[in-house]
């Protein structure tokens, strides 16, 4: 593990992480919790998870011409690899999909279009995946219009069958983190 991957982790593990009861937005309940926010709203935290996604980014999928996600756990990842990538010359638009249409104006699911042109390749971001479902949400909207979706990153995989349904629709999904770097167990 690189020391800026080892870093974060301290981070996840001090601001993010916390061993309670908590009712998943899936419905399941859980033993612990990980409000990856309390991560990616802290500069340095913003900072080592913005350069190690576009690593990947750089690395796996080195055509996108954007990221994007499902609001509200993806809007601080969003920014920080647009900004990190633009330093190493990577020149990634963001958008954010929204969890209802707009209720007024346009209706529209999704915000930051303009600069996309249909076909442009895309990255949907995620802070923590569980059964996948917000990933594939974003997935679909992202493909409604008509950009290409090349994977799906997340910062971590709680290994509960997210990886297995992304996969499914024929997506690589990629994490810096899975529980078991938390300490959690199957």
């Amino acid at each position: 593990m690189s020391d800026r991957k080892r870093r974060l982790l301290e981070i996840l593990k001090s601001l993010s992480y916390e061993k309670r009861e908590i009712t998943l937005t899936s419905g399941k309940k859980s033993s612990y919790y990980i409000d990856s926010k309390q991560t990616t709203l802290d500069p340095e935290g913003a900072f080592l998870a913005g350069g190690l996604l576009a690593d990947i980014i750089e690395k796996e999928f080195s055509g996108a011409q954007g990221v994007g996600g499902i609001t509200l756990g993806a809007d601080p990842i969003i920014s920080a690899v647009m900004v990190v990538g633009y330093t190493r010359g990577l020149k990634l638009r963001g958008f954010i999909v929204r969890k209802e249409p707009k209720g007024h104006g346009t209706g529209a699911w999704i915000e930051g279009l303009k600069g996309f042109r249909p076909g442009d390749g895309i990255v949907i971001l995620e802070d923590v995946v569980t059964t996948g479902g917000s990933a594939i949400k974003a997935v679909e909207k992202a493909q409604d219009v008509g950009l290409k979706v090349l994977g799906v990153l997340a910062i971590v995989d709680r290994l509960e069958g997210g990886r297995e349904l992304i996969e499914s629709k024929g997506y690589k999904l990629f994490s810096l983190f899975t529980k078991r770097d938390l300490g959690e167990q199957d």
